[in-house]
């Protein structure tokens, strides 16, 4: 080794490798920089994306091609072809790097360069030998809209015509609250319910539950108005000072928590384990099938609105999220579909984008997320709908895929899915200096998508397909420096925009009102009180919707506040035959043997007109751990003997007849 490094005296060994580099040329070759033998390269640089390069331009060659195919995903852009723009941009760039300069001999970095080189090249012959599909000039452009051409020219859209729905819905004249409810939650369901609680409570611990429909009735009506009139704890609806008689005199607090623990919508040993590894929420799935089955019976509207709501829970739960900016930023995902009024129409629980890619076709796998769960939503649409959704959801990509389905989407889109349109718009401080109210439209060659830009308190940016900026109105805005309302210029779309947007806002506040929101460890539990609030809401809306259309008086119309109640007292009131007596007595001789040994409350003795007014009053014997005090005055002894009528307890046996003497 000494030998080595004294025969080559003129540099260190260790630097040995760097002497073989490749030449300039060849490396700018290799590069992509340059052309040389006929090599067509992309550039490998980090910074590949024209959108944040202010001083890109869209290759001429781009702006007029419509035949090459948008293989690629909104997240997973291409890498764009050289052109000789950039070529001369990235040959400065890289001699400002300090690009070698060495002799033409290998270096260390060559063999991953060359590797990057042939997969980009195989990729490439792959890609040309595909057969390109034939569109719109707006739709058959490169990922992101590179290739659009953005002109300062109003919007032309050409729309098909909507599909009305046939006039075939019910006749909801005379609807009583239970009509409206029973479209999501209706009594089949609460027959599922109960086998299911019977059937898994006597296989998980060997005693049965004996419930009925009318006890899974009561139960759900009691949640609902426990809602209603809030107390601190579930408890102190028992309470003796506090005790509301609608919801005691139907079961007991032990039973009420029994039945609060065991709810089940389905038997877990009947769900395959395939179905369980796919569903993360498959526990509550035949619940939310029913009440998704009563969203989809709606008329579909002209207009809809898609947007994100949070499930509140903090527990632990297959598929917790967390978003900052929402008001319940802890919970379970759900992106929901609702008209303007606010009528949910259908919704998705988010279980991950795999999930997404099962039930949209083929030819939508490319797109984002947001793009994904527009298109599951849209599913049961009719053509010719306009949709408003937020910037969560809009890329140009989307909004061509949807315009194929004849959809059309509008909605705030961020910087940086623009593409050639940033730059023809102007900048954040020149519309500022401007003032508020400013606004610049840019539109496509074909005039089918548009891009505006207005100025409020800070730059909106909108992407329509159904309206411009024309015409303009005016609004009111409070201008903090003046201390006043300001009169301020406003497009068309913005207008539409905020009129046709907030129907799952609504939706969302009007369950925040009374939301059955009892603590509770179960997420199965969290989402049944959710989805029957989700039930509850619609159901108003509908009913104050119908009764709108009929012109009634505004004092005729339940607020949601009453009409919950009333839904409440009507659960709770439920009675539908004989067996559900046989079962309410089985369920008051289970509590009264459960409640052994405790203390039990006094019962006041009646009147003596009551006691001696009929013949009615017949013994019975109850079965009891310790025997009850007599209540005849006087009287010393124990007896397990009650009066059917009076509820008292009398000895009936000994030296002197209690029992006959109370009732004489």
């Amino acid at each position: 080794m000494a030998a080595n490094t004294r025969d080559n005296s003129s540099g260190s060994s260790k630097y040995k490798p760097r002497q073989e580099r490749f030449s300039v040329q060849r490396a700018l070759e290799l590069l992509g920089l340059i052309d040389g033998d006929n090599s067509d390269l992309e550039d490998l640089s980090d910074n590949d994306d024209p959108i944040l390069d202010a001083n890109y331009q869209p290759p001429p060659q781009e702006q007029s091609s419509s035949e090459d195919e948008d293989d690629s995903s909104d997240d997973e852009d291409p890498i764009p072809q050289p052109t000789e723009h950039s070529r001369g941009r990235k040959r400065l760039r890289g001699a400002n790097n300090g690009s070698g300069t060495g002799p033409d001999t290998g270096s260390s970095r060559t063999p991953r360069r060359r590797r990057q080189t042939q997969q980009i090249e195989a990729d490439r012959s792959d890609d040309d030998s595909e057969e390109p599909t034939p569109g719109p000039s707006t739709q058959g452009q490169p990922n992101k809209g590179r290739g659009l051409c953005w002109r300062a020219t109003p919007l032309t859209p050409d729309l098909a015509q909507f599909e009305h729905e046939d006039e075939t819905e019910l006749d909801r004249n005379g609807w009583t609250p239970l009509n409206y409810f029973e479209q999501y939650i209706d009594r089949d369901l609460m027959k599922m319910i109960s086998d299911c609680f019977n059937a898994m409570s006597l296989s998980r611990s060997g005693d049965p539950l004996n419930t009925s429909v009318d006890e899974v009735y009561h139960f759900f009506g009691a949640c609902i108005l426990m809602s209603c009139i809030r107390y601190p704890t579930i408890r102190m609806y028992w309470s003796k000072a506090l005790r509301i008689t609608a919801i005691t005199d139907r079961f007991t607090r032990d039973r009420f928590f029994r039945l609060r623990g065991s709810i089940k919508v389905l038997i877990d040993d009947d769900v395959p384990e395939d179905l369980r590894k796919r569903d993360k929420f498959w526990k509550v799935r035949p619940f939310l099938d029913r009440i998704l089955q009563g969203c989809k019976s709606q008329n579909r509207p002209e207009c809809a609105s898609i947007d994100e709501q949070m499930i509140p829970f903090t527990g632990a739960d297959p598929y917790r999220q967390y978003l900052p900016m929402k008001p319940n930023p802890v919970g379970i995902k759900n992106f929901v579909c609702a008209t303007a009024d606010g009528i949910v129409l259908e919704f998705d629980l988010y279980q991950g984008k795999g999930a997404l890619l099962e039930q949209v076709e083929e030819e939508e796998v490319v797109l984002g997320l947001g793009g994904l769960v527009l298109a599951r939503l849209c599913q049961t649409l009719h053509r010719g709908t306009k949709v408003y959704c937020d910037r969560f959801f809009t890329s140009i990509r989307c909004v061509e895929q949807m315009m194929k389905k004849e959809m059309y989407i509008t909605g705030t889109i961020m910087n940086n899915r623009l593409a050639g349109a940033k730059e023809k718009l102007p900048s954040d401080k020149t519309m500022k200096n401007t003032g508020r109210g400013t606004s610049s439209e840019l539109s496509t060659e074909d005039g089918k998508l548009c891009v505006v830009k207005w100025y409020d308190n800070k730059p909106v940016l909108m992407m329509p397909v159904v309206h411009g900026t024309e015409p303009e109105d005016t609004c009111q805005r409070w201008d903090k420096k003046l201390k006043q309302y300001v009169t301020v210029s406003r497009p068309s779309i913005v207008r539409e925009y905020n009129l046709k947007m907030g129907g799952v806002d609504l939706i969302d506040r009007m369950i925040s009102y009374y939301r059955m929101s009892a603590r509770t460890k179960k997420w199965t539990m969290r989402m049944l009180m959710h989805f029957t609030d989700l039930a509850l809401a619609n159901s108003w809306l509908l009913y104050r919707k119908d009764l709108a259309i009929c012109a009634a008086p505004k004092k005729s119309i339940m607020q949601f506040l009453e009409f919950r109640t009333e839904m409440a007292t009507t659960l709770l009131a439920q009675h539908h035959g004989q067996g559900s007596d046989a079962d309410l007595s089985e369920q008051s001789e289970e509590e009264d043997n459960s409640n052994q040994g405790k203390k039990r409350p006094v019962t006041a003795v009646p009147h003596v007109s009551v006691r001696r007014r009929a013949n009615a009053h017949l013994p019975e014997m109850i079965s009891l751990k310790n025997v009850a005090h007599c209540r005849v005055a006087g009287c010393t002894g124990r007896t397990r003997v009650r009066c059917v009528t009076c509820k008292v307890f009398l000895c009936l046996q000994g030296d002197r007849n209690c029992y006959t003497a109370f009732h004489t």
